[in-house]
């Protein structure tokens, strides 16, 4: 039985090469990556793999019989991206894809969701028998602005009292190993998420805690917010996205309670005062 990652050298990808680590032989994975060399520290096969070259794609799928396809980072084009790895796993042989789409995607208002969409329309048409793993937020996406909110006295943000039900990448990663290490959940539909789930207010209340200092949350509009963003110097495209998803999440497109994340893990989720340690450590 060989498993596949894509997008093996970086966060989600990474991190589940190591949980697989420890469910199945190493010789059972296959790293594939777009630069070999950053692949020599993994441990295990690599072959190369470009989302964008969908001429190579069937030769690396070559002898893998599951397939755990990281969702692509490029916006601009990954629901493409998703097809070419689909139709070539499809020409492969490839028995099993695993795929990390979006929390509710069928009903959020983020805008995420219309390539995970696509991509999950282009599995059911595939004939190979997937699985979802419709991911909710990372921790990450939100503790990383930590460092900024505590040099500058407070968190921003247009979630308003949205509530968030996060979780670090680690948690997420593995899930999907001990999902793809799994025949029993073939066909399904998971949607993951922290265990419990906490406002931007809250948030902010975490690392007034931690630090010793009071860092208020002060909720700005969609516009307010961006602008803030371009003028800490994000790169373009970047401002108006983040105020846009903070908007979602002032919706409940963040929010579940469903606790599928935990019962796959057999533990509880990490808390987010653990993520925010982690930020300020």
């Amino acid at each position: 039985m060989k498993i596949a990652v894509t997008g093996a050298t970086v966060q989600l990808g990474n991190t589940a090469i190591g949980e697989l680590k420890n469910r199945v032989p190493k010789e059972n994975i296959i790293a594939l990556v777009r630069d070999l060399k950053k692949a020599a520290n993994l441990g295990v096969e690599a072959r190369r793999f470009d989302y964008n070259k969908p001429e190579i794609l069937a030769d690396a799928l070559k002898g893998v019989d599951r397939l755990l396809l990281i969702s692509s980072n490029d916006l601009s084009q990954r629901a493409q991206q998703h097809r070419n790895v689909i139709e070539a796993a499809k020409e492969a042989g490839v028995k099993w894809i695993v795929y990390t789409s979006l929390l509710h995607a069928d009903e959020s208002t983020l805008n995420l969701a219309g390539d995970h969409l696509e991509t999950e329309k282009a599995l059911k048409g595939s004939g190979v028998e997937y699985t979802l793993l419709r991911n909710g937020w990372y921790s990450e996406n939100y503790t990383g602005s930590i460092p900024g909110a505590v040099q500058g006295g407070a968190f921003l943000g247009s979630a308003g009292d949205g509530k968030i039900s996060s979780a670090p990448r680690a948690d997420y990663a593995n899930a999907a190993a001990i999902v793809i290490s799994d025949q029993n959940h073939k066909g399904k539909v998971c949607e993951l998420a922290g265990d419990n789930f906490y406002t931007l207010t809250d948030l902010a209340a975490e690392v007034s805690k931690q630090t010793g200092k009071t860092i208020p949350y002060k909720n700005l509009s969609e516009t307010e917010y961006a602008e803030a963003l371009k003028n800490m110097g994000l790169p373009e495209g970047f401002p108006n996205a983040l105020a846009n998803w903070d908007v979602s999440a002032s919706k409940g497109d963040l929010f579940d309670n469903s606790y599928q994340l935990s019962k796959i893990l057999g533990r509880p989720s990490t808390p987010i005062s653990n993520s925010v340690k982690a930020a300020l450590s």
